[in-house]
């Protein structure tokens, strides 16, 4: 019998459900193989698998070519993303079946540069909700994002929220999912398969407020920011419980143990890369319920009394919708996404130009 795991003892410890942060054919059979039930990607992640195992895509990126004789890179470059998706919600789908769709989605996200337009984003997530019966799709908590997430879920749309590292912003999703769902009902319209997700991106909270402390020349006890996104997430995590949401709240972008640990035992999901399961994997960190406990006060009270970022990404009315397009973890993300994006299309246009 199969040694278990750290993540395998994750999964068993409450209701918490693991996730590979990657589409990777090599690192997601690693994740199921440790008990993984899901997977989600993004530009720069479809990026850094083509960089790994360009062998297994270069053959079909000449066919597209040949075969999509009119398109753009663009164009090119969108159907490779699908089909690396579908490829990856294959290897979930005995976990979707035995669970009767309420585990084993891929996670697929949308264009990065519609994140200022409702209506594009929408278009493109009901599009890639009908590739597999098991892809969820995901869309930047934006002001527009916002928008989208309530239409996209209106139109059935299994959505997973990224770009997203505040309770404000994890309580928006919440409620435009609630309102999608109830326009789904007034219509008499089934919500029985619809397992929405918001995501808070953890380790880039800890990483803006780090940038953010710097900038400012704050000397504080630097553990504080080690917690400053645990903090946030359990924040958003006890209201979610609180106020019995339909969606469940995925915590990710691991940068220390903390990442994974404290939040074990939630009715959550934990999207963890292929190097962190490794290194969680082989650690002694024991494997129990954390989630319930509560950060040191001193760290919140130093964080919030010193960062009006934190306190925006801590309050529950720390920004209002029109503002989270302008915090800076938006704007930092967004623009490695795109950056990403952009560098994912030179690649097939390089491919173009001598196929």
């Amino acid at each position: 019998m199969k040694t278990k795991t750290p993540l395998y003892l994750t999964s068993q410890t409450g209701k918490t459900d693991v996730w590979n942060d990657s589409c990777s054919i090599e690192e997601l059979n690693y994740a199921i193989g440790n008990g993984a039930v899901g997977a989600t990607t993004n530009p720069s992640i479809v990026l850094n698998v083509l960089k790994k195992e360009m062998p297994l895509w270069e053959g079909r990126i000449h066919e597209l070519i040949r075969e999509m004789a009119d398109a753009t890179e663009d164009e090119i470059a969108w159907k490779l993303i699908e089909e690396m998706a579908c490829k990856g919600a294959k290897l979930l789908l005995p976990a979707f079946e035995e669970y009767k769709g309420q585990k084993g989605r891929l996670s697929m996200q949308t264009n990065p540069k519609y994140y200022r337009n409702a209506e594009k984003i929408t278009e493109q997530a009901v599009h890639f909700s009908t590739l597999a019966p098991n892809i969820q799709v995901k869309i930047p908590v934006t002001k527009a994002g916002i928008e989208a997430i309530e239409e996209a879920t209106y139109q059935g749309v299994n959505i997973n929220a990224t770009v997203s590292f505040t309770v404000p912003q994890a309580i928006a999703v919440a409620e435009a999912v609630e309102r999608g769902l109830d326009r789904r009902k007034a219509e008499g319209r089934g919500t029985e398969g619809m397992t929405p997700v918001c995501t808070i991106m953890v380790g880039r909270t800890d990483d803006w407020i780090k940038d953010v402390g710097k900038a400012s020349g704050e000397l504080i006890d630097p553990e504080c920011y080690e917690w400053a996104g645990v903090a946030v997430a359990k924040k958003a995590y006890r209201i979610y419980q609180e106020r019995k949401y339909h969606t469940r709240l995925l915590f990710g972008a691991l940068r220390n143990h903390y990442h994974w640990s404290e939040f074990i035992g939630g009715d959550l999901v934990l999207t963890i890369a292929y190097g962190w399961q490794k290194k969680i994997n082989s650690s002694r960190i024991a494997v129990e319920n954390r989630i319930d406990n509560p950060v040191r006060q001193e760290y919140v009270d130093t964080l919030y009394e010193r960062f009006e970022d934190f306190r925006k990404a801590y309050d529950e009315d720390g920004m209002a919708a029109e503002e989270f397009d302008d915090y800076g973890a938006t704007r930092k993300t967004l623009k490695s996404f795109l950056d990403g994006y952009a560098e994912l299309a030179a690649l097939i246009r390089g491919y173009m130009l001598v196929n």
